[in-house]
């Protein structure tokens, strides 16, 4: 069932063209409060294209984009350049990003487990740190909606995983809707809420179980699509930002704790 308070940001009937060629033609998305929505599809269909006009860096050629008033949106990019050369730490890349106290950096890099890394060189962190101190960024901006834009690339299996819990958790401490642009049909079905399924339009929309079903979905993904069911993670244990297993250990009041 859909929330019922009306969404933070909703796309209806957007149309684009570009260079004369079609690349989104009617969509329809919303995206909720507290709610994770996944935008699915092969490469070509259109879905950074439709990110980047829901965050009104191209205006469409049809429909229209509704934002909730005040709305403020942090975005995490698909790659972003390093230079080497350039002596930049974890702590001062988040301090370009805006007006902020070290205070407030701090405390957003411990919300994405990431506090270790604030004094490492920039250009030095792996995948899975560097998605960390990316997301860091976007919550220094107080989001009521996050768009990650492949949130998972470039790191592990094991990272996937605890990167998509985090997503989760923030999801869920600050009720903040989130938007996620993914390739890995695997994980990324037990990570969200809706999954849209877009190639240049809907094709089909729904909760993953069910979009696993339709039959433009089988059609896309063909033979992937028949190997995939929808991934399901027990947490037993948690993931270091290496992908060193941590185990959890219950306590009184405290079922999730890790262990040291």
């Amino acid at each position: 069932m859909r929330p019922a308070d009306p969404p933070l940001i909703a796309a209806e009937g957007v149309s684009l063209a570009l260079d004369g060629r079609p690349v989104l033609e009617r969509v329809d998305l919303a995206v909720h409060g507290g709610e994770i929505v996944t935008l699915i599809g092969p490469n070509g269909a259109g879905k950074t294209s439709l990110v980047r006009v829901l965050l009104g860096l191209v205006a469409p050629d049809g429909g229209r984009i509704l934002r909730r008033p005040g709305l403020k949106v942090g975005y995490v990019p698909q790659r972003v350049d390093r230079d080497p050369v350039l002596p930049l730490d974890a702590d001062r890349f988040l301090a370009l990003a805006g007006r902020s106290t070290r205070e407030r950096r701090r405390a957003a890099l411990e919300e994405v487990g990431a506090a270790q890394v604030a004094r490492q060189p920039f250009h030095g962190l792996s995948g899975g740190e560097l998605q960390r101190v990316l997301l860091a960024r976007a919550l220094l901006r107080d989001p009521g909606l996050l768009v990650l834009d492949e949130p998972v690339r470039g790191v592990d299996v094991g990272g996937q995983i605890a990167l998509y819990d985090l997503v989760d958790r923030i999801r869920k401490t600050r009720h903040c809707g989130v938007l996620m642009v993914s390739h890995d049909l695997h994980l990324v079905m037990a990570a969200t809420d809706q999954v849209i399924c877009l190639n240049t339009h809907i094709c089909c929309a729904g909760h993953p179980e069910t979009v696993t079903r339709h039959p433009e979905y089988q059609a896309l993904f063909g033979s992937a699509a028949e190997r995939l069911a929808v991934y399901v993670h027990h947490h037993d244990h948690s993931h270091a930002l290496a992908g060193q297993v941590l185990p959890i250990v219950e306590e009184a009041g405290d079922p999730h704790r890790r262990a040291p």
